[in-house]
């Protein structure tokens, strides 16, 4: 019963961090505070440096999160991880680990504050930050469509604790996921893009982070289709990737098969 308690609060810590670390990525990318208080360490705002280290330093940063979340993520790295971690707080480790990387990153982010782009419109400003705020918010949708608590780690633990057995997820394409196969970084890339006032490094986090998401998806792509078959390759097929674009009809499949 101790390992189950234990493993719950685990698993409770270790969600309320990357939920902490979450609120702080909007306010990091945003440059943003509530009241007269700002964050101390946001995407602009920083530690200086030469316009060399900082882009070494940011790329390092960066290389860091995305080799962490991708090795971590991978099926043959679960299989030797496990024999380590027990496998009811191998998702919650894995989440606390992306977490630590992030917090990483926005303590030792170098800004470069060269104007990229400016928009002095007040309207076209407004827009913007309507389009930042909705990114961020198809994320957290996004994860909610699939299982929230499963994919933070929540549920298996809770499970453990109450001695259930969680079911196999099954394949669905709930609301956003009709329309693009992966809406949670549709959301992410309009988010790090959406911003009235562009700076290099923004400018530099956004590209880079855009840049690993497509080369990501191709690694989740092939573990979905190795865990559900015709099912994902057909709806691979049928939905486009990330930007949302007209379904082909079945006759414009047929003249494409048959050229």
């Amino acid at each position: 019963m101790l390992g189950r308690v234990l493993a719950a609060v685990y698993g409770a810590v270790c969600y309320v961090i990357f939920f902490a670390t979450f609120l702080y990525a909007i306010a990091f990318v945003g440059n943003l505070g509530f009241g007269n208080m700002h964050v101390p360490r946001s995407i602009d705002v920083g530690p200086s440096a030469s316009l060399v280290e900082a882009l070494l330093i940011d790329a390092v940063l960066l290389s860091i999160f995305a080799v962490q979340h991708s090795v971590m993520a991978r099926s043959w790295f679960k299989r030797a991880w496990t024999r380590i971690v027990p496998q009811v707080i191998e998702r919650s480790t894995y989440v606390l680990f992306s977490s630590l990387a992030l917090i990483l990153l926005f303590w030792q982010w170098r800004p470069i504050t060269s104007t990229v782009w400016s928009v002095q419109s007040d309207i076209g400003a407004k827009l913007l930050w309507v389009a930042f705020a909705a990114g961020w918010a198809i994320v957290l949708i996004s994860t909610f469509l699939i299982s929230h608590f499963e994919l933070f780690g929540l549920k298996q633990v809770w499970s453990h604790f109450t001695g259930k057995t969680i079911e196999p997820m099954k394949f669905r394409t709930p609301l956003f996921y009709k329309a693009v196969r992966h809406p949670l970084y549709l959301g992410f890339v309009i988010a790090f893009w959406a911003t009235p006032h562009m700076t290099g490094g923004h400018a530099f986090f956004a590209f880079m982070c855009t840049a690993y998401m497509l080369v990501a998806i191709q690694f989740e792509e092939r573990d979905l289709v190795h865990a559900f078959g015709d099912t994902y390759t057909n709806y691979r097929r049928n939905v486009s990737m990330i930007v949302p674009l007209p379904k082909k009809s079945a006759s414009a499949e047929a003249k494409g098969v048959a050229k």
